[in-house]
């Protein structure tokens, strides 16, 4: 979830470039409103049953991207009660002989879109794996297409990159207690069930809708979560699952953003001393103890008087915020040293215009704004019964974490709506399972840190974990790294490696060569902002 009072210092518009680009498929995929099924349909068993009418996504789009709705229960534990609608989408494997099944995609979030990933995907993966499978993708429950969640948030209600400060942590309680409040208020009866377990079983009748008796899955961040639910409630019907940029099945869901500032502290030291061998390039400091100090009295300054950059008033907590881009040294040292440029007063490159859209306009108004957001705290509400109630709980945790982790610490562990949120309708998912997944993760991941991936190949044992050495980026297969060769391999033929193993990323020319225009990291069009 990304902070719109620092957007244009993190990336300078092409964050909100990186996130799915979406056809109008809602011609063919109309979210609703929860509906009721008929009295004759007799538990789970009629939804399985269900014949999905697939048609054209987008008149203007290919008229091999297929789109059709299916219903699943809102609460599984009545399955004769409320529906929700789920659009899901294909493009079918291009070798009907050689066709193994359906590879179910993800792109993330919680709350992230996934109904046109087929499109933007299919030109990121081989020939053999797209041979090989029926591309699906789908927008999970409560987000896009799927009887989407609003909350009714303004824009400040939606930011919740809040520091902790003594003066404002009040204020921040009220926030997070209005959230929650609003979010009950427009969605009371469907919050408890917006949850990955309840996306799992969603994902069990689309298998059994498209006629499957097993899936393979792609996932990326929260995705990996999501494939890893699926793997330990349906072992039998998962066939090879590639996990890419892993969440820690035990660390959701606040131990997931406070790993953000605890695998933040390693990337910033890395940066400091790449950014001091490089000084006649960027200036920032000849020795990593100088770039530190240059860093932190920027954002002392900008505490004092906000800093200009490119028309956005940046203070020293904005600064903070942009934590992500510390995973990728040479696209740090530009921004920091342009935001050392705007401190001095010297003028800096016109903004750059955020990336076309091509969403329709019915796209536009048939979603809620907010819904991105408001199915994110759905999902990271819900899913978990370990947040802390006493807001006191978390005021001490932003201060020990402030000291601990300079950079985010306090951004991490600040209250959030959570703490207000009703239960979810059931427990955790205790992951522990032997399925022979494959799970992706770079060394320098800013969402997903490195240590997030080891956690879950502890507890799925049969799994086999390559690791990018000096990767960088969120989201690797299907990004030309090197281990997009074993990922393939593993979803053409089955075969994982006899071990864990290691590949060396390839270095990027830019970070070694002269000074160029900061360009955003090369990496998969997936949220970047989120897990």
């Amino acid at each position: 979830m990304r902070s719109v009072r620092i957007a244009p210092f993190v990336a300078i518009g092409a964050v909100a470039a990186l996130l799915p680009a979406l056809t109008p498929a809602v011609a063919a995929a109309k979210a609703q409103a929860p509906t009721v099924m008929p009295k004759s349909a007799i538990g789970v068993s009629a939804y399985v049953h269900q014949q999905p009418r697939w048609q054209r996504c987008d008149p203007q789009g290919p008229a091999s991207f297929q789109c059709a709705t299916v219903k699943v229960p809102l609460d599984y534990s009545r399955p004769n009660g409320k529906t929700l609608d789920i659009a899901i989408s294909r493009v079918k494997a291009t070798s009907p002989r050689d066709r193994r099944g359906v590879l179910l995609l993800n792109p993330g979030g919680p709350g992230g879109p996934g109904l046109d990933m087929p499109l933007w995907m299919a030109p990121e993966l081989p020939a053999d794996v797209k041979k090989r499978y029926d591309l699906i993708g789908f927008d999970p429950r409560g987000v896009g297409q799927s009887s989407p969640v609003s909350c009714g948030l303004t824009a400040d209600e939606a930011d919740w990159e809040r520091p902790y400060k003594a003066a404002t942590f009040t204020k921040d309680v009220a926030w997070a207690r209005t959230v929650a409040r609003k979010c009950q208020a427009k969605n009371g009866a469907v919050l408890p069930h917006i949850t990955t377990r309840n996306t799992a079983r969603d994902l069990d009748v689309i298998r059994a809708v498209l006629g499957e008796k097993k899936i393979s899955y792609l996932g990326y961040s929260y995705g990996t979560y999501l494939g890893t639910v699926y793997t330990q409630m349906f072992p039998q019907r998962t066939d090879r699952f590639v996990l890419d940029s892993a969440v820690d099945p035990a660390r959701i869901w606040r131990g997931m953003i406070q790993v953000w500032a605890e695998g933040t502290e390693p990337a910033f030291t890395r940066w400091t001393q790449w950014t001091a061998a490089r000084h006649t390039t960027y200036g920032l400091g000849e020795t990593p103890d100088a770039v530190r100090k240059t860093f932190w009295d920027l954002v002392a300054q900008a505490d004092r008087k906000p800093i200009d950059l490119e028309g956005t008033l940046l203070t020293g907590d904005d600064i903070r915020t942009a934590r992500p881009i510390f995973f990728d040294v040479a696209y740090a040292a530009d921004m920091i040293s342009e935001l050392k440029k705007a401190a001095a007063g010297k003028p800096t490159p016109a903004p750059r215009g955020a990336a076309p859209s091509r969403l329709s306009e019915a796209f536009v108004r048939e979603v809620p704004q907010d819904n991105m957001d408001a199915a994110f705290w759905a999902v990271v509400c819900s899913d978990t019964r370990a947040w802390p109630r006493d807001p006191e709980q978390y005021r001490r945790d932003a201060i020990r974490d402030k000291a601990k982790y300079p950079l985010y610490g306090d951004f991490a562990s600040n209250i959030k709506p959570c703490a207000f949120w009703p239960k979810g309708a059931e427990p955790a998912t205790r992951v522990s399972n032997d399925t022979k997944a494959l799970i992706l993760q770079n060394e320098w991941d800013s969402q997903t840190p490195l240590v997030s991936g080891q956690g879950l190949r502890r507890v799925m044992k049969g799994a086999r974990m390559v690791t990018v050495l000096g990767g960088q980026g969120h989201g690797i297969y299907g990004s030309k790294s090197c281990a997009d060769k074993t990922a393939t391999a593993y979803l053409t033929t089955g075969r994982l490696p006899a071990t864990d193993t290691t590949c060396v990323a390839t270095p990027n020319p830019a970070a070694n060569s002269s000074r160029t225009e900061p360009t955003a990291p090369r990496t998969l069009p997936i949220p970047q902002d989120r897990f």
